[in-house]
């Protein structure tokens, strides 16, 4: 089965806020941040206040330790990270994906994408304590990335990537 070929998620140099919050990825990002605020607290809150926490500038990264256990909402965040990359590529491909994480509690770990039997996204996590990126460029760039990577492997292998397969 052959998938159509889509637009890449490739992110224009310089692009302004606003055309990066339109990027697939970024897009699926916000949806996951938004779908986790049950009651309705986040409603008042801009895209770019919700991606906050995700954008450090480099004060901001030598200031966090890392020393001891990750913060629970830094893992939470690196889920949801992984968690819009899984559900862009099942809108691009038609195939489910599924995170598959496995941490320490010093921050060193895995992260793995599967469709079907197919490792779609293979990343080794390193101080996790410090996960974010320097802008939010910096950002969708590395969604992008990972996003047409998942997606290349699944059109190259196909029938791996079908469940049940």
């Amino acid at each position: 089965m052959r998938y159509p070929m889509a637009e890449s998620s490739a992110i224009p140099s310089k692009a302004s806020d606003e055309m990066l919050l339109v990027a697939p990825f970024v897009q699926q990002l916000v949806r996951q941040l938004r779908a986790q605020d049950t009651h309705g607290v986040w409603d008042g809150k801009t895209d770019l206040q919700l991606l906050k926490p995700y954008i450090h500038t480099p004060e901001e990264r030598r200031a966090i330790p890392i020393i001891g256990d990750p913060d629970p909402e830094t893992l939470w965040r690196l889920e949801l990270f992984y968690s819009a990359i899984a559900v862009a590529i099942e809108r691009e491909t038609g195939q489910m994906v599924s995170p598959m994480m496995k941490m320490s509690h010093e921050g060193f770990g895995r992260m793995v994408l599967l469709a079907g039997r197919l490792v779609v996204v293979n990343k080794q996590l390193r101080d996790v304590h410090r996960f974010g990126f320097a802008s939010l460029e910096k950002l969708a760039e590395a969604g992008a990335k990972l996003l047409d990577e998942a997606v290349e492997v699944i059109r190259t292998y196909p029938a791996v990537a079908q469940y049940g397969a």
